[in-house]
């Protein structure tokens, strides 16, 4: 098995080949991944955007503790190279800070780690003395920004694509200017499409612009809300719903894993679906929750455990292969019952 730290030798080495460009992978949360070439001086571009807007300087340190065959991995160590940072290599996995004795200057995680790495006195303490923390890669729960607004340094989610070599805006998590808006780089322009998803002109990182499939609010100072994915929408009863609004609805409740997906239904057409990971069945609690809280056609049709929930590499709900999770397990329970 190849060593993390080779893996990264090498990109480093294709990093100062003399192609003006390299190969990224998608994440690939709402399909199969693929592979796109982006310019190594707009990755420099992205990366000097994001050294400058956190002031690092040459010395201070960086985690990578997500995959290098992906952007967000890939950027820390352009990062890394650009701004003289030393970089802290740790295996990608769900407890990024368990070995380490000292906190990072700098670190750049996914949800799941940071939420890992809050139950755990001593991650949690290394956590908050992380002078410069970016969350990226899915939606920051309520509990999650909870347990980060009173941490002394600065904490932000961040947004952004592969497209767009890593983030192109941030917003605060904690501290008195923690917002629920994201702020956009200066160089970023931004509109809103006809569909209500945000289309994004950023020629310093990417030179077409790029029109997303996220829904967004977008005020005249430039700074924007996500809504939802575009491809999340789910119609149920000829009422159209955003599975992020039902998740987040939840979220403040149920104290498992769980995503929200739907299966085929005759009468209603997507047929919603809660999968939830537990060793136990709990669909009956589960049920009595939804069906309080809820508005009607939000109520989930169907209750599916599973061991694990599926997630792409880079911490993303894998949503296509939810939905062919519930699929199977619906079909597996008809067929047992005829």
């Amino acid at each position: 098995m190849v060593q993390f730290s080779d893996q990264v030798a090498a990109f480093i080495k294709e990093w100062e080949m003399p192609s003006p460009t390299l190969y990224v992978k998608t994440s690939g949360s709402t399909g199969v991944p693929k592979q796109i070439a982006v310019e190594k001086k707009r990755m420099i571009a992205s990366a000097q955007q994001t050294c400058d807007f956190l002031e690092l300087k040459s010395g201070d340190n960086a985690l990578l503790c997500m995959p290098i065959d992906y952007i967000a991995g890939k950027m820390m160590v352009v990062r890394a190279l650009i701004r003289n940072l030393q970089l802290i290599m740790v295996e990608p996995n769900g407890h990024p800070y368990a070995h380490l004795t000292e906190a990072p200057t700098f670190a750049a995680m996914v949800p799941s780690q940071v939420y890992n790495s809050l139950l755990v006195e001593k991650e949690y303490e290394l956590l908050r003395q992380t002078k410069h923390l970016i969350i990226g890669g899915g939606a920051i729960s309520t509990e999650i920004a909870d347990l980060l607004k009173d941490f002394p340094n600065a904490v932000w989610s961040t947004y952004g694509m592969t497209e767009t070599l890593s983030h192109i805006a941030l917003r605060r998590l904690n501290g008195p200017s923690a917002s629920e808006w994201y702020t956009p780089f200066p160089s970023v322009h931004l509109e809103l499409g006809e569909d209500g998803c945000l289309v994004i002109d950023a020629p310093d990182v990417c030179e077409e612009t790029l029109f997303t499939h996220d829904c967004a609010v977008l005020r005249e100072d430039g700074s924007f809300r996500i809504l939802g994915r575009k491809d999340n929408i789910l119609c149920s009863g000829g009422i159209k719903i955003r599975i992020e609004d039902i998740e987040q609805k939840l979220a403040a409740y149920i104290d498992i894993p769980f995503q929200i997906t739907a299966v085929e239904d005759i009468k209603f057409g997507d047929g919603i679906t809660l999968l939830y990971q537990s060793k136990t069945d709990q669909t009956a609690s589960l049920y009595a929750l939804c069906t309080s809280i809820l508005p009607r056609y939000w109520i989930p049709k169907h209750y599916v455990r599973v061991l694990h929930l599926p997630f792409t590499q880079t911490g993303k709900p894998a949503r296509k292969e939810a939905r062919c999770l519930a699929q199977r397990s619906i079909q597996k329970i008809s067929n047992e019952r005829d």
